[in-house]
């Protein structure tokens, strides 16, 4: 039988659909398996930076409604299940606790109820969109070249917490009838991504790239969308076929770690932009800054991007070994970082 013909008599339901991940793995499915019947579920309509194909129909459905959940699956019947719906708060709220309630009720409870419903329905496969910060969250330590054997945190901060349990809802639901596995990408960008090169875009016109926080030489993980919906199809056909990614999680990124500064100038060329200058600010006096910041928006009642946590943050190691998704899933990225950084900033101009 033909790799493409694999979910070809297949139906995926995958939630979150209209999103920046969710809309990519509806268009690979779409583009790998043409003959797959694809249904989308999100809370907001598509929306034309996340454009889907005409054949695939969009539900509007709250993922933390059990009741909405239910009707929407027993109705669809699908086979295999993608959850990527969730919460990824705003950088001015990543380390506080603010919308701690809001994102476990989304990321936890949304999940459970998918889980269930899809038990109920007999769903075939289920896919979980987790994140790195499942382990890399716990600001306590780096985390050079780390695999699947590192333990997740039960305490870090509040999107990794509720990514790590709903993570563990998931692989435990894993079983004879229903196989599951769960995808950690590292940092996304790629066309339509509305928080990373935006942000470091805006640095240009606010005169911050001179700037380097601690030494600059920190590496980290990124991943073009595009990998990620791969890994997604990836997945599902696994568990479909073989099953041999039942029950188990998997680090997804580019495989090619790059300081945060290479990846900003990188950036910053593809609008004409070099910065003039370079000013190091040692780690230490940032945290103290971030400090001060963070006084006076709870004097102001107002938000920052500069905080004790946006620092450790910007000075932190975190790369993963993708040997684990290369072997099993048979997983490796299709576009590079220089090729991605060139999509992502010609649909931005």
């Amino acid at each position: 039988m033909p790799e493409r013909s694999i979910l070809n008599s297949r139906k995926v339901l995958v939630s979150g659909g209209t999103g920046f991940v969710g809309a990519g793995i509806a268009r690979s499915l779409a583009d790998k398996h043409p003959g797959c019947t694809i249904t989308i579920i999100d809370l907001s309509p598509p929306q034309p930076q996340n454009a889907l194909p005409e054949e695939i129909e969009f539900v509007q459905v709250d993922v933390t409604s059990m009741a909405e959940v239910r009707k929407t699956l027993q109705t669809f019947k699908p086979d295999i299940v993608i959850h990527t719906a969730g919460i990824v708060p705003a950088l001015a709220d990543r380390f506080g606790r603010r919308l701690e309630r809001d994102v476990w009720w989304t990321n936890v409870q949304g999940t459970k109820n998918m889980v269930d419903a899809a038990v109920e329905c007999g769903v075939k496969a289920f896919i979980y969109t987790s994140s790195c910060c499942v382990t890399t969250d716990d600001m306590r330590f780096p985390y050079p070249n780390i695999n699947e054997e590192w333990p997740t945190s039960p305490t870090s901060l509040i999107y990794g917490e509720s990514k790590a349990a709903a993570e563990a809802l998931v692989l435990q639901a894993s079983s004879g009838q229903m196989a599951t596995c769960s995808l950690r990408p590292s940092v996304l960008f790629g066309p339509g991504d509305y928080q990373l090169i935006p942000s470091i875009h805006a640095c240009i016109s606010r005169y911050q790239t001179p700037f380097i926080i601690g030494d600059g030489f920190n590496l980290w993980d990124v991943t073009h969308v595009s990998n990620v919906a791969d890994a997604h199809v990836l997945a599902a056909e696994n568990l479909i076929t073989s099953r041999t990614a039942a029950g188990e999680a998997f680090f997804i990124q580019n495989n090619e770690p790059i300081t945060f500064r290479d990846f900003c100038l990188a950036i910053w060329a593809q609008f004409g932009h070099v910065p003039p200058f370079e000013i190091h600010i040692p780690e230490a006096l940032a945290y103290v800054a971030g400090f001060v910041c963070e006084l006076a928006t709870w004097a102001t009642r107002s938000s920052t991007t500069l905080s004790r946590g946006s620092v450790r943050d910007a000075c932190a190691m975190r790369y993963a070994c993708g040997d684990k998704a290369k072997f099993i899933l048979g997983y490796e990225p299709r576009i590079g970082i220089e090729e991605g950084i060139r999509l992502s900033c010609e649909v931005s101009t």
